[in-house]
């Protein structure tokens, strides 16, 4: 077999909080395949196979587990058993994890959960050569974190990541567009991210045909190129608007919440994009719901307010970007949620109808992510802000010095070079803390002035910190100890095409390079 008979075993798997969709390249007839798996996947006329997001632990000391289809088919998510798992993609990577039960003596976590679960789709899978998974845009750094960790031992020659805003905007391959707004609405999370295509892209069927650099093709061709100019995201999702439904329907009805109520609303949510009522009935419960009834539900719970502040962050940071709402050419709708009509009615008030397209909502990410495999490259930028902390002699107190912007792109072209100095006498070595920084908190007054509403800045807030190593490194000991007020350490930082913040550093006064290319940490 020579090198052009080499075939690459490529999968996507779209890890969703209510649904996973798993896609394959097909390199016999050069195109992506939505796949099902025995047992696990749900067919329906309308959708492609999905896999529910579902996990039940039937023996975790032998790691004896059921997910996908085979939970419902077996009734166990009605059974409130506490071995059942739904929505555990939203607690990985949280900070408050909330309670967990121990079961056969093993205390859980969420991503614990989350790596069975993956783990057992890839059982059911072929060995692939190559596979991309998808991660949830707002948190992208802990989820991305943990992906890492989990695919260590995995049997797969490469791995890679992508946010699910951007494949989407990849998997939407018929839109010959350049600039582009993807919509993510799913179960656990509403994601926007303003992408930038190549120009120079031909769609071919429903997938662009990338330049690829597998095994047995041309290695000198081009890859294009895929730019995310702006995103923002937040955890609302579909699984709580079944929240509210649920408690609608018991403080209406006095009903108890429960797993088969749960069930019911979701029911009825779904019957709604399509109807102005519905109704649901089981042995004990009968639920009706009209369309406008669910939409007031929507309005008491603020969901178009936070709708709408999303909406106004992306386009704030696309306008940073040179790109205008009037220049946007197209919006993919992606995910189950942005059926419901009162979405599709408050993506048009930003947009025009001919401008948005919906008929691609489950299997896009899938289809986008695999595209990774086949040539394309993909430029990202870090979602936050990164600082080190540095004695202020004003203050007489700790500091922070912003070192990385956020919507930096990497990896990065270029070094930040940063002189740095003992802070006191004979101090023999320099440490490094690294930060992430949040957005400053300020008071704000609001006035009219003629007819213009006008706002105003009051007293600024201390910007908010969250330390990524909690124990200082020390990068330099320094001989002979450090003056205050002499330059005496040069420090080159950058970020890498995987996110690690690396530094190299220069002791100024003996000319000795003390660290070369050395990691620091992974940018969460």
């Amino acid at each position: 077999m020579g090198e052009s008979d080499i075939l690459t075993l490529s999968y996507a798997i779209d890890f969703g909080t209510s649904n996973t969709v798993i896609t394959r390249w097909d390199s016999v007839n050069n195109q992506p395949e939505v796949i099902a798996l025995p047992e696990l996947s749900f067919n329906s006329e309308n959708n492609p196979p999905l896999i529910p997001s579902l996990l039940y632990i039937d023996d975790a000391q032998q790691q004896k587990l059921f997910l996908g289809q085979q939970v419902k088919d077996r009734g166990l998510d009605l059974s409130g058993s506490p071995r059942y798992f739904s929505g555990f993609k939203r607690g990985i990577g949280a900070s408050i994890q909330g309670f967990l039960p121990e079961i056969d003596g093993q205390t859980l976590t969420f991503e614990q959960i989350g790596s069975w679960y993956i783990e057992s789709i890839l059982s059911h899978l072929e060995i692939p050569q190559s596979l991309v998974l998808t991660v949830p845009v707002d948190s992208f750094e802990s989820y991305r974190h943990w992906l890492s960790r989990a695919c260590e031992g995995w049997s797969v020659e490469q791995v890679r990541m992508i946010d699910e805003p951007t494949a989407a905007a990849l998997g939407y391959g018929a839109i010959a567009s350049e600039i582009i707004l993807v919509i993510d609405f799913g179960g656990g999370t509403f994601d926007i991210s303003l992408v930038k295509l190549d120009p120079n892209l031909v769609p071919e069927g429903f997938i662009l045909k990338w330049g690829s650099q597998l095994p047995g093709q041309n290695p000198k061709q081009k890859a294009k190129i895929a730019k995310v100019l702006a995103k923002a995201g937040k955890n609302l999702g579909g699984m709580d608007i079944d929240s509210w439904l649920v408690d609608y329907f018991s403080k209406k009805q006095q009903l108890p919440s429960s797993s088969v109520l749960t069930r019911l609303c979701e029911r009825l949510k779904i019957k709604l994009s399509t109807a102005l009522t519905a109704t649901e009935v089981d042995q004990e419960n009968c639920l009706e719901l009209d369309r406008s009834t669910f939409e007031a539900i929507l309005t008491e719970k603020q969901f178009f307010p936070q709708l709408d502040a999303l909406m106004t962050q992306v386009l704030q940071q696309g306008r940073r970007n040179g790109v205008e709402i009037e220049n946007i050419e197209a919006v993919l709708l992606v995910g189950g949620m942005v059926q419901i009509p009162a979405v599709q009615n408050w993506i048009k008030e930003y947009f025009p109808s001919e401008k948005i397209y919906c008929d691609r909502p489950y299997e896009a990410i899938a289809l986008g992510a695999l595209q990774l495999t086949q040539g394309i490259e993909l430029q990202d930028f870090l979602y936050h802000s990164y600082g080190i902390r540095y004695w202020d002699h004003q203050k007489q107190g700790h500091a922070w010095h912003t070192l990385i912007h956020s919507g930096q792109s990497y990896p990065m072209d270029q070094p930040i070079e940063l002189i740095l100095g003992a802070s006191w006498k004979n101090q023999p070595g320099i440490e490094l803390v690294i930060g992430e920084l949040g957005t400053p908190n300020q008071d704000t007054e609001v006035y009219f002035q003629g007819d213009r509403l006008i706002t105003h800045s009051l007293t600024p807030v201390e910007t908010p910190v969250q330390l990524l190593n909690l124990e200082a490194k020390t990068i330099a000991q320094l001989d002979p100890p450090g003056t205050p007020g002499r330059d005496r350490l040069k420090v080159k930082f950058w970020v890498d095409e995987q996110r690690f913040l690396r530094i190299t550093v220069e002791d100024l006064r003996t000319e000795a390079v003390l660290l070369s290319n050395q990691m620091v940490m992974e940018l969460r």
